[in-house]
């Protein structure tokens, strides 16, 4: 894959502390995310990477920077702040300790459907609601990019919510996911993605949710043989990028650098589904078992949850309702 930088370490420490973002008379446009050069995000990412250069090539060296190389989400959003990464593809559960208007992704079964879940992602009323709400930390959002749906995987069966009953699962950095975890009765224990495979392995945890990528992408298959299809969470991943960058372009690079970000998420969305399936298939030659439980018994865990997160922040109703709306107008269609 072209452009994809593995620096010596060194060569890393070099730009992490400041070096010239200037390659041959280009600005360079530095692009990070933590999964691999297979995974959706990626594919994404390259073709953002094709707009840009194929229309601001002279100005612009777009350079993309897979598998946590310039730290964890949560490091790789701290170094987009200070404008030493332009851009970074990161969950919205890294996003709400800079503003917690993001914690209505974790609320657990929000979207009725995948429909509901992509019909809202594209609404412009919670779009200019949410994409904005970073701005005074240094960074905002330009588009999202499809993660699927959220499910718990473990290294013992699971049937029932009572089953997750004293389990140490990881989760997201979220407070928000800590508490769903906990509403099931598990311990959270919230750590960066690169350190789940471990952790699982040495048994420091029991398992971990996320969607069936982590399984093959990220090997955890190899260590969690039980995924289970709760469907407790449809948790979009948010392409964020610097503010003085942003601001620096000139409207028409501003424009193209926009398109380029909706032709991303375009192109991410149909590799997901094509890469979930795979991922599957992949992960039952692994010796991963897919079982399907009711979602309904695992939903009436959390529900007392979901009302409760809303009531404590106003900041969500509006977002929240909205996205209720959504959800009846795609039952009735």
């Amino acid at each position: 894959m072209k452009k994809i930088r593995f620096f010596p370490l060194l060569l890393v420490f070099c730009f992490l502390c400041g070096c010239q973002s200037i390659n041959n008379g280009k600005r360079i446009v530095r692009i990070a995310h933590s999964q691999s050069e297979a995974h959706p995000d990626h594919i994404g990412l390259l073709e953002f990477e094709k707009y840009v250069e194929d229309r601001l090539g002279d100005k612009f060296d777009v350079q993309i920077f897979p598998n946590e190389l310039l730290g964890s989400s949560v490091r790789a959003i701290e170094l987009t702040q200070t404008g030493a990464i332009d851009f970074v593809v990161c969950s919205t559960g890294n996003l709400e300790t800079f503003d917690n208007i993001y914690s209505v992704f974790s609320i657990p079964y929000l979207f009725n459907s995948t429909s509901a879940y992509y019909k809202a992602m594209e609404d412009k009323e919670i779009r200019e609601k949410l994409y904005p709400s970073t701005k005074s930390s240094g960074f905002q959002a330009v588009t999202w990019f499809d993660a699927g749906t959220r499910n718990f995987y473990t290294t013992m069966p699971i049937s029932t919510p009572e089953d997750l009953k004293g389990l140490k699962l990881r989760v997201q950095q979220s407070p928000t996911n800590v508490s769903m975890v906990k509403a099931f009765g598990a311990a959270a224990a919230p750590m960066s993605f690169g350190e789940v495979y471990t952790a699982i392995q040495q048994g420091v945890i029991d398992g971990a949710e996320n969607n069936e990528l982590a399984l093959t992408n990220n090997k955890h298959g190899e260590v969690a043989k039980y995924y289970i299809y709760d469907q407790h969470q449809m948790v979009p991943d948010m392409l964020i990028g610097n503010v003085r960058f942003l601001e620096s372009l000139s409207e028409e690079e501003r424009e193209i650098f926009y398109k380029a970000s909706d032709i991303a998420t375009e192109v991410e969305r149909k590799a997901w589904l094509v890469e979930v399936e795979r991922a599957k298939q992949e992960a039952e030659k692994m010796g991963v078992e897919f079982r399907k439980v009711d979602v309904e018994r695992f939903k009436e865990k959390v529900l007392p949850l979901q009302k409760q997160l809303v009531e404590e922040n106003e900041k969500l109703r509006p977002i929240y309702e909205r996205i209720q709306e959504i959800n009846k107008e795609e039952e009735n269609d």
